[in-house]
């Protein structure tokens, strides 16, 4: 799958997907709504704004992606410094990030990947938390220090922490969509979103549970689930045409049996469609649904990788030209919804908000070391219980 390939069809959209289990259309077409230049691609005047989506939904996506983006800025540089030891940025794929968030319902739980973190943050994850989980210190509630910068989990905002092992969250998220499943009845039962990238469709994970999904039928419905795959171009170094011989990563949910639709990640609008599209049909209890949403990885994979070693970055300074902010904020403006410059503000604001509160959490102290024996045991076997006095015996 080369780079032409999956822009060859920009100034089109393929037709909605109807979330039937051999619309092909949907697999192998590109669902949008927005040109790259941000005009609205086939106006349609029964629907509002011509788009689908109010002038709300659009302003709070794109304040959380240039949230989103001035947050990442600043933790790479934070670790180029030495501050903090890893970071997975989203730069480039906001829209693919945060539009599902806006379509989904806080009871909806997410099994995230790499570069979710957004959602979790788009949902009310609090900025210190997130920015303390990346140092490891005292206010890290969600993994107390125990986990890689960048691995977030909140329980309050159902938003499961995230695991670097890939694929691992796709059986998963089709065993808590089962557990919806038997829990509640359709046709308004909270869902589960799982997400990937695309280097996770070549591991055995996700056949089973792609299998799973496919095959179970708790009261004789589908399961509550959408599984949801970041199709960025690259799984560290390796391409995506060099994972699979598919014209579409989509089109992989018709072997399964699951309904399989394809978007331009970079069009928030266009996700924010199939996201709600496939939630309400999941909720009724149709089949599962899998979500390929092509976007591209302009930075690196993580503070770990130099992507200059092993691609063409001409092809990526032509995905920077296609900026996701870019392309919502100036459909903003043609509405007349976003002032001049206002995206610029936004940004600014943000940043100094970043900047405002990692000056108060860089000096927290880590975790107290105790804690360590905490969240596993109700009752601390001896072996702990003597290790744990002798941790007390040892601070002041």
């Amino acid at each position: 799958m080369t780079f032409p390939t999956l822009i060859a069809d920009a100034s089109a959209s393929a037709p909605f997907p109807r979330f039937t289990a051999d619309d092909t259309a949907a697999m192998l077409g590109t669902f949008r709504v927005l040109a790259p230049d941000g005009a609205p691609i086939a106006p349609d005047a029964t629907l509002e704004n011509g788009t689908g989506v109010a002038d709300e939904d659009a302003l709070s996506m794109l304040r959380s992606m240039i949230r989103q983006r001035a947050i990442d800025e600043r933790m790479l540089g934070l670790q180029r410094q030495g501050r903090i030891g890893f970071y997975g940025a989203a730069t480039g794929q906001e829209a693919a990030t945060i539009a599902p968030a806006q379509a989904l319902e806080l009871r909806d739980w997410i099994h995230p990947a790499l570069r979710e973190g957004g959602m979790a943050l788009h949902r009310g994850y609090p900025l210190w938390t997130y920015l303390s989980q990346c140092l490891g210190n005292k206010d890290d509630t969600s993994t107390k220090g125990r986990q890689m910068p960048c691995h977030y989990g909140s329980r309050q905002h159902n938003f499961v922490t995230l695991s670097s092992v890939m694929a691992t969250q796709m059986p998963q998220a089709v065993g808590t969509a089962y557990a919806m499943a038997l829990a509640h009845d359709a046709p308004d039962r909270p869902l589960c979103f799982g997400a990937i990238g695309d280097g996770a469709t070549s591991e055995g994970d996700f056949h089973v549970a792609m299998t799973s999904a496919g095959v179970m039928r708790p009261k004789g419905l589908g399961l509550p689930l959408i599984l949801y795959c970041q199709n960025n171009q690259w799984a560290i170094s390796t391409p995506v045409e060099k994972q699979t011989a598919a014209p579409t990563l989509a089109v992989k949910a018709l072997g399964y049996g699951l309904v399989g639709v394809r978007v331009d990640g970079n069009d928030a609008l266009a996700v924010l469609r199939v996201v709600r599209a496939a939630a309400a049909s999941v909720r009724a209890g149709g089949v599962p649904v899998f979500i390929e949403a092509v976007t591209y990885r302009v930075g690196a994979h993580s503070t770990s990788d130099d992507p200059s070693r092993y691609r063409d970055e001409a092809v990526t300074l032509q995905w920077q030209q296609r900026d996701p902010i870019v392309r919502l904020s100036t459909y903003l403006q043609q509405r007349g919804v976003l002032e001049d410059g206002e995206a610029q503000r936004m940004a600014v604001q943000y940043d100094e908000e970043v900047r405002g509160v990692l000056a108060q959490v860089e000096g927290l102290p880590p975790p107290p070391l105790a804690s360590l024996f905490e969240d596993v045991y109700a009752e601390l076997p001896p072996h702990l219980a003597r290790q744990l006095a002798e941790v007390r015996a040892l601070q002041p």
